[in-house]
């Protein structure tokens, strides 16, 4: 027996994600019936599901620790700094 799933998302999302499907060779439909299949499948969510609030301490700490070296390399002149974004665009682009 055969069921109806309604759901409200914005139009770009919609377009967005019909489009990812379409490149696939699948309809909205048969992305979203995927999707749940493997929800079922895997009693989970196929993805990881997080917020920084709740990354693993690790994670946290490296973040922290590449931040502070950044920082440093940034003071002692390891790595240049600028004033906006033209004048980093600028050198990117060698212009």
């Amino acid at each position: 027996m055969n069921t109806t799933l309604q759901i409200r998302l914005d139009q770009k999302m919609k377009n967005e994600a019909n489009k990812t499907f379409k490149s696939m060779g699948l309809d909205m439909s048969t992305g979203v019936k995927l999707f749940l299949a493997q929800v079922v499948n895997t009693k989970s969510i196929p993805f990881p599901v997080m917020s920084a609030d709740y990354w693993p301490e690790e994670k946290k700490r490296a973040l922290v620790r590449d931040a502070e070296k950044a920082l440093r390399d940034f003071k002692s002149g390891k790595i240049k700094g600028y004033d906006n974004v033209e004048e980093m665009h600028r050198e990117i682009l060698g212009r």
